[in-house]
């Protein structure tokens, strides 16, 4: 079975995420929620927050974004002291406020900016460095290669690619044979991100080959348990709403009391999708404000729908 890694969410890649996923049986590596260069540089009042590497810093991975290559440089070196698995830079957020600054996916505009980011950062660090990357502002497969060659030439270790252009998000299917393609031309590792919906789907792409690990996002929200399912095939009974207060009590844990609400959505809009009036249970959960009002809604709910409450 090839590697499985968790893919980096903002406001979802968080330490509580992890550890509910860790007791299903984990994946290979965890990436980090997308963090500010110019923050890990400056500090701030959430960055131990961000920048904890539980459940297991040895399969932990930093992944960082900013527009600065020197900004850049100087988290890596920063980054390079703490235990993880290597240090990732976000080449591949389209987040129309994350790219107007010239950070995330509008460095695949320039060659030559994202081979100076990645010089300046590979001389911080010993560490695997590693970029996520889009496929571009079109859909130009030699293009995105001649990128991906200078990367290789600067000292990267291992490439994740997202097969979607920057301005399409989710409207067109991934092109998995870009994925392909790169992992073909390429000597260093590639790794595949992109519609795996199921763990069954998972398991295809596996199968098929063309990459050489997958990392999962949305799917690994919706179902922390996807990772188990794809290694072995089979798993017990799920208890959703024991899950659901797991999450809640490791939220609570393990993040500060002022990222509770916000993160507890974004969890809940992914995780609701699991049951049939899963909109309804969303926006019951939204009026909430706190962990014992959220366990009321979902203990309700599965009382009136006793036969969702296991998968």
């Amino acid at each position: 079975m090839l590697p499985l890694y968790l893919a980096p969410m903002a406001e979802l890649g968080h330490r509580a995420l992890r550890e509910l996923i860790e007791s299903f049986g984990g994946c290979d590596q965890y990436f980090s929620e997308m963090l500010s260069a110019a923050a890990v540089v400056s500090g701030g009042p959430f960055e131990k927050w961000y920048l904890d590497g539980g459940p297991d810093p040895a399969r932990f991975v930093y992944q960082i974004c900013g527009s600065d290559a020197g900004i850049i440089a100087k988290a890596v070196e920063e980054l390079d002291k703490k235990e993880s698995a290597g240090i990732d830079i976000n080449m591949g957020c389209s987040a129309p406020a994350i790219m107007k600054t010239g950070a995330g996916a509008a460095w695949l505009y320039t060659i030559d900016g994202a081979a100076e980011v990645l010089r300046a950062a590979r001389k911080r660090t010993g560490k695997r460095l590693s970029v996520k990357l889009r496929i571009g502002e079109r859909d130009d497969f030699e293009y995105l290669l001649r990128f991906c060659l200078r990367l290789e030439n600067e000292g990267v270790d291992l490439i994740t690619l997202h097969p979607r252009t920057t301005k399409e998000k989710f409207k067109r299917c991934a092109r998995w044979d870009y994925i392909a393609g790169l992992n073909a031309a390429l000597k260093i590792p590639v790794v595949g991100n992109g519609d795996i919906d199921s763990a069954e789907m998972c398991q295809s792409r596996a199968e098929k080959g063309g990459c050489r690990a997958i990392m999962l996002g949305r799917l690994a929200v919706r179902e922390p348990w996807c990772f188990a399912a794809v290694k072995y095939g089979s798993r017990s009974k799920i208890d959703r709403e024991e899950t659901a207060a797991r999450f809640i009590g490791l939220l609570s844990e393990y993040q500060p009391k002022e990222f509770f609400q916000s993160r507890a959505r974004r969890f809940f809009s992914y995780y609701c999708k699991n049951f049939t009036w899963g909109c309804y249970l969303q926006n019951c959960l939204a009026r909430e404000n706190s962990s014992a009002g959220m366990l009321n809604v979902i203990h309700n709910y599965l009382l009136e729908h006793p036969e969702e409450r296991f998968c």
